[in-house]
């Protein structure tokens, strides 16, 4: 029951927004009483720890798996940003602006993984994309790591890029391009614009 419980305020937050939903919310999507949540979870606050840490885990074990498949480097930015965006489902309220506003302390807690997630993948990335010539050779490894997470944290702020202006998967495309035609070689802007162009098709 508490999988379920989980997998259900993940759902709702994600959709509606950390704030927004109450655990009478919750109770009456799961059809179950309030109590009962409580019997897993003492508070409100306990729930949403929990839950972020569980999608932080999914996310994460999920990147692992598409890098353990080795693909090219660009592609495999690619097919990670495609999980990501999946299973955050377009991030619609802007769960992250909510949770740092009204849970600081777990949404510090949940950058602190982010950035260590983030900062070994792009780190092993840039590092394999420099062996096989497709990304410039004269690269800071930490810089370009670093920026990119900035960049990633920048595109969700709700302020800076405002839902009604700005389509997120479009904008996470975009950013990714812009990421990625900074480092490529003549040869890396080949794979980078065959994948652009199949993914237009």
């Amino acid at each position: 029951m508490k999988e379920t419980i989980i997998n259900k305020a993940t759902e709702m937050f994600l959709n509606l927004g950390f704030k927004s939903i109450t655990m009478d919310d919750l109770a009456h999507e799961l059809g179950i009483s309030k109590k009962t949540i409580y019997s897993y979870f003492k508070n409100k606050n306990e729930l949403v720890a929990e839950t972020t840490m569980s999608m932080s885990e999914f996310i994460t074990c999920g990147i692992n798996d598409i890098i353990s498949l080795e693909k090219n480097p660009i592609e495999e930015l690619y097919e990670i940003k495609k999980f990501v965006m999946v299973h955050m489902k377009d991030e619609k309220s802007s769960p992250l602006f909510q949770l740092q506003k009204y849970y600081p302390k777990i949404f510090k807690s949940l950058m602190e993984i982010q950035f260590e997630c983030t900062n070994r993948c792009v780190s092993e990335n840039v590092k394999r994309g420099i062996e096989m010539e497709i990304y410039r050779d004269n690269l800071d490894v930490e810089f370009v790591s670093r920026i990119y997470f900035s960049g990633v944290m920048a595109i969700k702020n709700n302020q800076l890029f405002p839902t009604d202006t700005f389509n997120k998967p479009q904008l996470l495309d975009n950013y990714l391009e812009y990421h990625l035609r900074g480092i490529v070689t003549p040869e890396g802007r080949k794979i980078l614009n065959s994948i652009i162009n199949s993914n237009k098709e």
